[in-house]
Order: structure tokens, then sequence, then C-alpha cells
């Protein structure tokens, strides 16, 4: 590039607030390029050709974007940078398009874009423009001539004769000397009400279309608008307002001026629609008038109207239009880049782990058996570890599946409510009972004596009492292993859902069996607290001493008229008036009650050791011997549907068929995308 290319675009390198490098052109007048490719200085023509020095520069950065484009990274949730036009119906969308591409577009009544037109302008060398269209997976060649019909009859296949429109676009490439590096996106323009063959919401379908395309802040909004409508009114302006509502990313194009010159400095200087990228004014192309004379007859009506010459040029012309949209794509582009590089890696990062966690695709009835083999084994040792060694790491935050801590807290929780069914309630009717079963239990025999048969029957009904809750203990705590279980199954079999059924029936089957056997052996510890009492524990003889040490104060004061109660350590007040006059009876009733006492807090402590003892042997049998049988059983015998669930492992089912297919298709999207950017980041370091 020689000294007036330097002088005609300054490039500087900055970055944003999040340090993403910003492309910042400084645009100085244009210059004419020779035909033999010598740059002269000279002053600017009223029709210089619409490329700049700098394009060389974006051109990687555009290229990569219409390749990611063409590529439809969009579907990956992925935006891009896109310089997307819209305007009301006869705003003049279609003239301006046309002096920027130097192309005809089809014109005629009604909307003339029907489906959204990626319009790739690339400038080239070669003297022989080449245009072609890209729809439908097929790549069409036209020319100068042909590209308004080629355009009708690709958009009737895209979106079918008549007046309707379609989401799906359509790309018009256009390589051709003297055309600025844009991709630009026109879409169709607005209508309110329909015309003979439109359908009756055909505003709500360009509104959508419209609004998919403008509404992402990578988008930056080119809005064309007539100088004879006034701007607040226009349907386009209200659109683009709704997402940009500063419009920090909308650019406005005034077409017609020639017809509407009064009061339109003022309408683009007052800006009363917030046009944060400014305006620029333009002629359209009259009649069969060439490129050429069109922007003669522009550059001289702005020079020279006595209304429109009072703009600023740098608001007016097509050329200008052009440095402007070069200037922020670039711009805009620059910022993106290095965000849409990061949203690709991340998506295919998550892709590929996602893919990864599907199950493997089997082939044989050995292979589905060794990748159930595995699910069980892999269950097995999860179980373990939050049944029976207390680790969760498989489970931090899901408290339900803390298993050791909640068995821990239900034993506790058996314990209190053991204890408060058993404690002494009544204060009025001390020693009834024990006075009344040793009455009935009186034998020849030695005097204060007392009768093992009533120690027995008291004992029998305080059993009796509590023995409903060591097997709701147990109907509590086996559910609950049930739920864990099937958890855990469920989520190892996750990626083969025919297994699932198989293993829940086998579960549900086993847990119901285990389940049986601790209620017959639970009531087996209830029984045998009934029928005999036994205790080795030192503890009993203490607790019976500490008791027994209060019986003379006791009696003393049965005895005394000055006492209706009496506190006795372990019963709290006790009403005593009952008692005088009995004097036969009290004290060995007073002896039994505290052998009682001392004797039932061995009791409720052995059934509730004896309940965790049995209840931690019979979790271990479940994860160590009986499950694994259990379930293969299921699964291979006459009454789990025979071989069908292995058979069934052999075919992927179609969702998770589906979710491969997907999962394999966004991943060599992503990876080609990042193979594109890849490349164009070299290219820039190279040239750099």
């Amino acid at each position: 590039m020689g000294s007036h290319g330097k002088q005609q675009q300054q490039i500087t390198h900055e970055v944003d607030e999040e340090g993403h490098p910003i492309a910042n052109f400084h645009a100085q007048p244009l210059s004419v390029v020779a035909e033999e490719g010598e740059e002269t200085h000279v002053p600017i023509s009223p029709h210089p050709p619409l490329m700049f020095a700098f394009n060389e520069r974006i051109r990687p950065l555009l290229d990569a974007v219409d390749e990611l484009r063409h590529l439809k990274v969009a579907q990956e949730g992925i935006q891009l940078p896109t310089i997307v036009v819209v305007g009301d119906q006869s705003s003049g969308k279609s003239s301006v398009l046309e002096s920027l591409a130097g192309i005809s577009l089809p014109r005629g009544q009604g909307i003339c874009t029907r489906v959204p037109l990626i319009m790739r302008l690339q400038q080239h060398q070669n003297p022989q423009p080449e245009l072609h269209l890209e729809y439908q997976g097929k790549t069409v060649p036209t020319d100068e001539t042909q590209i308004a019909e080629a355009i009708v009859l690709a958009t009737d296949e895209i979106a079918g004769r008549g007046k309707g429109i379609s989401h799906t676009p359509l790309t018009l490439v256009v390589k051709k000397r003297g055309v600025p590096d844009l991709t630009m996106v026109d879409l169709p323009g607005i209508t309110r009400v329909p015309v003979h063959g439109q359908p009756e919401d055909i505003y709500e379908q360009i509104s959508g279309i419209i609004m998919e395309y403008i509404t992402p802040e990578e988008s930056i909004i080119l809005n064309v608008l007539s100088a004879s409508v006034d701007f607040p009114t226009c349907e386009s302006i209200r659109m683009s307002q709704r997402v940009d509502k500063n419009g920090e990313r909308t650019l406005a194009v005034v077409t017609k001026a020639d017809k509407a010159p009064e009061g339109l400095l003022e309408k683009v200087t007052a800006d009363d629609v917030n046009i944060g990228l400014g305006y620029v004014c333009v002629r359209n192309r009259i009649g069969d008038e060439s490129y050429e004379q069109a922007r003669m007859e522009e550059a001289s009506l702005f020079q020279n109207h006595p209304l429109l010459s009072r703009i600023d040029e740098s608001m007016v012309g097509i050329p200008v239009l052009a440095q402007k949209l070069v200037q922020i794509q670039g711009t805009i582009i620059s910022k993106c880049l290095p965000d849409i590089v990061r949203k690709i890696n991340d998506k295919l990062n998550s892709n590929v782990s996602e893919l990864s966690k599907m199950p493997q695709n089997v082939s044989s009835v050995a292979e589905a058996m060794t990748v159930f083999m595995r699910i069980i084994g892999s269950s097995k040792d999860c179980l373990r570890k939050i049944l029976l060694r207390g680790e969760f790491d498989e489970y931090p935050e899901d408290k339900t599946m803390h298993c050791t801590a909640r068995l821990f807290e239900m034993l506790n929780q058996f314990a209190d409510e053991l204890q408060k069914s058993a404690e002494n309630k009544s204060t009025e009717n001390f020693l009834v009972d024990e006075m009344r079963i040793l009455d009935e239990a009186k034998r020849i025999e030695l005097p204060n004596f007392l009768p093992r048969t009533a120690f027995l029957v008291i004992l029998q009904k305080k059993v009796e009492q509590i023995s409903n809750a060591p097997i709701d203990f147990m109907e509590k705590v086996w559910n609950y292993i049930e739920t864990v279980v099937t958890t855990v199954f469920t989520k190892h079999c996750e990626n083969y859902p025919q297994l699932q059924s198989a293993t829940r029936r086998a579960i549900h089957s086993l847990l119901a069996k285990m389940k049986a056997k601790s209620f017959d052996r639970v009531m087996e510890f209830v029984e045998m607290e009934k029928q005999t009492d036994y205790t080795c524990s030192p503890d009993y003889m203490s607790d019976w001493g500490k008791l027994m040490a209060q019986q003379n104060n006791c009696i003393e004061r049965i005895n005394s008229p000055y006492y209706s109660e009496i506190t006795i350590e372990g019963f709290g007040n006790i009403q005593i008036g009952h008692l005088r006059g009995l004097s036969n009876v009290r004290e060995q009733a007073f002896d039994m009650k505290m052998r009682i006492t001392a004797y039932w807090k061995v009791v409720l402590k052995r059934l509730v050791d004896s309940l965790a003892l049995h209840l931690q042997l019979h979790v271990r049998n479940l994860v160590d011997r009986h499950m694994e049988p259990e379930i293969v059983n299921e699964l291979m015998g006459s009454q789990g549907g025979g071989p069908g669930a292995i058979q069934r492992m052999l075919e992927e089912s179609p969702s998770a068929a589906k979710k491969r297919e997907r999962l394999n298709k966004s991943i060599k999207l992503l990876k080609d995308s990042k193979e594109v950017v890849a490349r164009i980041m070299d290219r820039i370091a190279f040239d750099n």
C-alpha cells in the first residue's frame, strides 16, 4: 500500500471495557484507484468506487463470519455480528441495496423480498463480475442481467409461488470490482394490510422474522426510512426501538431525499427517534440510469440543492453509506470475534462431554451382559459408600442420599419415641396397678416375697404397649432404603432405559422379602421381651438401688397426714392420698415399681441396640449378597420378560439415537467452525 493508501484510511486497535479488541476505522477522504492498480492521489470524484483501502483488513474477518453463517453456527445458540436491513414496504430498501451492490434486484408491487436475503458483497479484482445464489444446499450461478429473475425463481422454490414468506434464507454472493466488502441480511418489507394472495397474518409473520434477526446484541440494524414520512410513525422504527431503545446499534438511511427535501435537515439533526449510529441521506437510482450516472446525480444534488446542500457531507451519499457500513462492520466483528471463539469452545466441550456420557452401542448379548454387570458393580460400589461407609461424594447436595446420617437420625428418633411412650404420665394412681396385681398373685409363701408372676404381668403389659413401634420403624427404614437403592440404580441405568423397569421390579421384590424377614425378626425381639426377664447389665441393679433409696422417705410421708404429694426421682410429683391405709402391700408395690422401672431402661436400650445391629447386618447383606443375584434372576428369568431386557439393550432407543445424531452433528459443526476461526486468525497474524 502506497503513501496515499495510508492517508486514505487509518486503523487503530483499542480494547473495550471487557478487554476485547476493537478495530477503529478513521475515514479519510476517498480517492480513486487507477485501473492499472497504481494509487493516484486526486480530489474525490463524484462517483468513486465503493471500496476502500482498508477492505483487505476486514475481508478475513468477514470471510470468517460468512463461513460461520454458512455452517449455520447460529443453530448452536452462537449469534454472529450481522447488518440487518429493515424498512417499511416501499421505503426504498431495494434501491439502497442495488446501489451498494451495483446490481438490479426484483421489483414490483407488494412484497418483493419474501425470504431473508443474505447479500455477500466482495471486492473482486477480475473485471468480470461473479454472481451466484446459495440455498437449500445448492449453488446456482447467475449474472448481472439474470440476477433478478434468478432471485425470484429461488424465492419461489423456498417460499412457494404466490406472496407468502419463509424464514429459510437465500444467499446472494456478489464478487465485483468496486463494491464494498459487506455482508447484509435484507428482510421482507413491513406491511400491515395483506393484499390478495397474502396470508391474513402477514404482518405477524414478517414481524417474527425481523425480530428474530434484530434482537441479538450482535446485530447492527440498518433502518431504511423514506424522507417523505414522519420517522416516529414508521413501523420499522418502532420495531428497532423495542430491541435497541437508545439506538446504540441502529443506523438510518433516508431515501428519496430528492422527492421530499423540505425539512429533511431538521429531521436528521433533531433525531427524535434515537438513531445512535447516525443518518445517511441518499438519492435513489431513477429509471434506466446507470449506477455511475446515479451517483453523479446524487453528488450533484447534495452539492447544489438549496436545501439538501446544507446537510453535512458526512451524512449524504451512497459512498458515505458504504464507508460507514464497512467501518461499523469491522468494529463489531473485531469486538465479537473473541466471544464467538469462547462460545464455540464452550459449546464444543459441553457436547463432547455429553456424548461421552452416553452409553456405548452394544452389538451382542455378551456385550450387553458386560455392560449390565458393570452397571451392577458401579451401583453396588455407590451403595456401599452411602449406606455402609458414610461417604456421599456422588450426592454432595442431596441430603436424602446421605444415608448413614439419615439412618442414625431415624434410630435416634425411634429411641426418643420409645422413651416418651414409656414415661409415667399418671400422678394420681401411683402403685395402684402394682398393688392390684400383687393381690391377685398371692400364694402360700413367705411374707414380703415378690412373686415373679406379678413382675412378668406388668412387664408384658408395658411391652405390649410399644409392640407396634418397632414394626413401624422398620417399615419406615426399609421404605427409605428401597427409595435409595432405586435412585442409585436408576441413575446408573439412565442411559439404558431398557433395564430400568427390570431393575425396579427386582429391587421392589427383594426389598419386600427383606422387609418381611425383618418384621419376623423384630417380632421375635418383642416376643422375647414379653416372655421372660433377664439382664446381666450392672445398670439394672445400680438404678434399682438408687430408686429404692427413696422408699423410706416416701413411706414416711405417705403415713403422715401433712403431705398430699411427694417427689420421686424419675417420676416427678406424685399424689399419695390414695395410698394411706394400704400398708400391707405398699412396700411390695413400691419395690415392684422400682424394679420394673430399672428393668424397663434395659429393655428399651436392648431393643434399640438389637434393631440397629439387625439393620446394619441386613443392609450389608442386601448390598453384598442378595442384590446382584436378585436383579440378574429378574433380568434373565421368565418373570422379568425373559432375555428381552438384555435383547432390548441391543436396540438403541429412538430418543437416544436422535440425541447421539444431534450431538455428533453439532460437534462436527463446531469443530468446522473452530477450524474456520483458527484459519482466519492465523491469516490475520501472518498478515500483521
